[in-house]
Parts: C-alpha cells; sequence; structure tokens
C-alpha cells in the first residue's frame, strides 16, 4: 500500500531535518572558525565569562546605585528608555551605530575596541535585503 507508507514518512520526518537550513547544515569555517567540544563546554579564561557580563553587571550596579539615592522610579525610567531604544533599529543589511544607546549609558565620549577594530559580534553582513529581511520576520 504506497499511500500508507507514504503517509508514515510525512508523519515521522519533519520538515526542519530534511531543510538545508536544518540539521544538516555545513560549519561555516570562515565565520565561525574550527569548534571543539570543550570548547563549547568551558570557557577558554577565567575571565571570559566576566567579560561577556560586564555590561550587564555594569548596568545593574547603576541601577542599585540610582535605587539606593534617588528611589525606584530613576532606574525604572532608565530601563524603559533602554527599551525605547532597543526598539529602534535601522534594516537588517544596514550597519547601525546605537548612539542613543552610548548616549544613555554614557559611552558617547568613550573611544573603546568596538570603535575602532568594529565589534567583532556584528560584522557587516552583505546579501540581498529582501531576504536578510524575510529572514529577520521569520518568513524564511
Amino acid at each position: 500500500n504506497s499511500r500508507g507508507t507514504a503517509s508514515l514518512l510525512k508523519d515521522s520526518i519533519s520538515f526542519t531535518e530534511v531543510s538545508a537550513v536544518g540539521l544538516f547544515e555545513g560549519h561555516d569555517l570562515l565565520h565561525r572558525g574550527f569548534t571543539s567540544v570543550k570548547s563549547q563546554l568551558l570557557p577558554s579564561h577565567p575571565l571570559e565569562l566576566t567579560e561577556k557580563n560586564f555590561q550587564l553587571n555594569q548596568d545593574k550596579t547603576n541601577f542599585a546605585t540610582l535605587r539606593n539615592i534617588q528611589g525606584i522610579h530613576a532606574p525604572l525610567k532608565l530601563q524603559m528608555e533602554f527599551r525605547a531604544v532597543k526598539q529602534v533599529q535601522r534594516l537588517p543589511f544596514l550597519h547601525s551605530s546605537n548612539i542613543a544607546m552610548d548616549i544613555l549609558r554614557g559611552n558617547d565620549e568613550c573611544i573603546g575596541f568596538e570603535d575602532i577594530l568594529n565589534d567583532p559580534s556584528q560584522s557587516e553582513v552583505m546579501g540581498e535585503p529582501h531576504m536578510m529581511m524575510e529572514h529577520k520576520l521569520g518568513l524564511l
């Protein structure tokens, strides 16, 4: 019975397993480098986790200080402004400097690594604008 076999196969294999973007996607060595199981489980240096969470820890400290000095309204107002600034973004294929976020955090007058050598996590991506928008909206 060919119809029964086809329906069993269709029910047992999900679409993401068959598509090229799913589980069978190849590893991109140019963008991600070589992988190892150890590097995925443990940080490579003891200070790596601290550096990754630096901005989050800095924000928590600043909010706690603001709350102790000015009351609960000051950190709540600042958090609402952060959320509003995060929602305003450029299209995915255009580079965004997030100057409003830098101004709110007080980093607008500081020169850091990302100002000179760019942030490695946000490398420039050139691609077809329509495809990138559909990917961001989850249509692909």
